[in-house]
């Protein structure tokens, strides 16, 4: 039999109703949810600082609509609902008077190590006190609450898909050294962790996609060998395809050596086909044994920050931005502030400045931008109202020995012993690059067209990074887009790369390249100020770049 396993949230704020219409919409054994986006945790540390909970309360929430029917069908529910306090969220949940038996899993709280705190982005050793630090752990600590009868599982900061792969190992008892079923679950767990995003939501080609306003959550159908099949609940909006999986696989990557607690997936060997009406199978995926260390999410505190936003209109804008700019430093000096940034996407001007003093950052600057109203360029109106600054937080990617952290697992009051962590021989065999087919344009009729008629993209961010994943659909177009879209291509095509690092990996057996830009986004998406501060938009900015395009891929 296969592990049917849903989800219902792909973040803090996501649909509150996904949860019952997972339940009610179809069979499931698993109903899982993720909560922790990298920014999720600075914005969970800002409510306990308030005294408010660490953890989802929505998470919550949605188990008020659905527990009772979870425990009469025997659904298990698996989520990283706690945030910062598993346990807190984990009595939310037993206050509901269900008899339910609660696991909640911590140990990924690290603020009392010894860490380095070495950036793995930036090589910059952090010198700030920490507001929080949590390594992220594997599924095994969720395998082992469920094999001694919870019913629901809720863990601090794990991998978003351990909440797959812990189910697995619990339903199919994989040990460590069952890399390629592991890998396996890994990939499908990367593919149903952001909700919708891998049953049409945000997809390149959108008109494909039926009844986009009532799309439906995904769901896998895990087997033994850690193959899968993507699905949908019948009746709902969206659509599962070869296109819609490739783009969540696309998402927020880096190298095809996709790193993980457990093992190490290799992007680079998925399979994937549609297996019928939205339902793609995945396959084929290879695992090497995991690292020897944890990622660890650091947050501190850095500062206040504040943003004015101006229109400009009509002629001259850049001499019109200049004026604008020398009016609002006259009144504050520039140099006053840690940090200044200045942002020209015509007809938007930004100016966002940070300061360790709120002070300074807050109204002396707001206002001084104001100020320049009736004695700046013509046509000036503002966008933002003059305000006080807000705090930001800044995100720091470590690492820390795996050996050094102990996953601890309370179900029902009483703690859980955990299998030995040993891990497989580092010495497995090692899959070697594939390489990309070659591509010959001798006499093949090109037109200039935007590179989206062709191809599709996805991009996120990672910390301070961006990833950007561009897909097509045919190996020979591949084959076009592998030789065309270099990482220099690609910076003349997006000239705000202009002096980034970018690093480009092949994906042949998707169809797909993922470019990493470094550092695009600053100090982490709490304190980018980008007007996009999560890159987000890149791919499509990307897709409206004109190309010279063979003339029988746009037919």
């Amino acid at each position: 039999m296969v592990l049917r396993i849903a989800n219902c949230s792909g973040f803090y704020g996501d649909r509150l109703s996904a949860a019952r219409e997972m339940v009610e919409g179809g069979p499931i054994d698993v109903l899982t949810g993720d909560w922790l986006a990298e920014l999720t945790m600075l914005i969970l540390a800002g409510n306990r600082l308030k005294g408010r909970p660490g953890y989802a309360v929505t998470f919550v929430r949605q188990m008020e609509q659905v527990l009772g029917a979870c425990l009469e069908r025997g659904i298990k529910i698996v989520s990283n609902a706690g945030g910062l306090d598993p346990e807190g969220c984990a009595a939310a949940i037993e206050k509901l008077g269900l008899s339910a038996r609660v696991a909640h899993v911590t140990g990924d709280d690290v603020t009392g190590h010894d860490l380095d705190l070495v950036n793995l982005d930036t090589g910059e050793r952090l010198t700030e006190p920490v507001l929080t630090a949590n390594a992220y752990l594997g599924a095994r600590p969720i395998a082992a609450a469920l094999a001694a009868g919870a019913d629901v599982v809720v863990t601090g900061r794990v991998t978003d898909a351990a909440l797959v792969t812990g189910p697995g190992i619990w339903r199919y008892g994989w040990g460590p050294g069952d890399l390629d079923a592991l890998a396996g679950s890994v990939v499908a767990g990367h593919v149903i962790e952001c909700g919708c995003q891998a049953t049409g939501g945000n997809y390149s080609f959108f008109g494909e996609v039926p009844d986009l306003a009532h799309c439906g959550f995904p769901l896998v159908e895990l087997h033994e060998d850690g193959s899968s099949v993507v699905t949908k609940h019948p009746g709902t909006g969206g659509l599962v395809s070869v296109g819609t999986v490739t783009a969540q696989l696309l998402y927020e990557i880096g190298s095809p050596r996709y790193l993980g607690p457990d093992v190490v997936a290799r992007f680079d060997t998925i399979a994937l086909s549609q297996e019928g009406p939205d339902r793609v199978r995945v396959w084929g995926v290879r695992g090497e044994p995991p690292p020897g260390t944890l990622k660890v999410a650091v947050n501190y505190l850095a500062g206040y920050r504040n943003t004015m936003t101006l229109m400009l209109t009509g002629l001259d804008l850049e001499e019109k931005a200049r004026i604008a700019q020398e009016a609002i430093w006259a009144r504050v000096p520039r140099e006053s502030f840690e940090s200044v940034d200045v942002s020209f996407d015509p007809p938007l001007l930004r100016i966002t400045v940070m300061d360790r003093d709120a002070r300074r950052a807050g109204r002396a600057f707001s206002s001084a931008v104001v100020e320049t109203g009736l004695a700046s360029y013509p046509g000036f109106y503002g966008l933002t109202p003059p305000g006080d600054a807000s705090p930001y937080g800044v995100y720091w990617p470590t690492l820390i020995p795996a050996a050094d952290v102990r996953p601890r697992v309370i179900v029902g009051g009483e703690e859980v012993a955990l299998p030995s962590s040993e891990r497989p021989d580092p010495a497995v065999e090692v899959l070697v690059d594939p390489v990309a087919p070659r591509w010959d344009a001798t006499g093949v009729p090109t037109v200039p067209a935007p590179l989206g008629r062709v191809a599709g993209a996805r991009s996120g961010d990672k910390g301070g990074n961006a990833n950007l994943g561009v897909w097509v659909r045919t190996p020979e177009e591949y084959g076009w887009l592998a030789r065309t879209l270099t990482v220099e291509r690609l910076v003349k095509l997006l000239p705000s790369l202009e002096g980034l690092m970018v690093e480009r990996f092949e994906l042949p057996n998707l169809n797909a390249l993922n470019f990493v830009v470094h550092g695009l986004l600053g100090r982490g998406v709490a304190a980018s100020p980008r007007l996009d501060p999560q890159a987000k938009a890149l791919g499509e900015e990307l897709r409206a770049r004109m190309l010279e395009v063979p003339e029988t891929f746009l037919r």
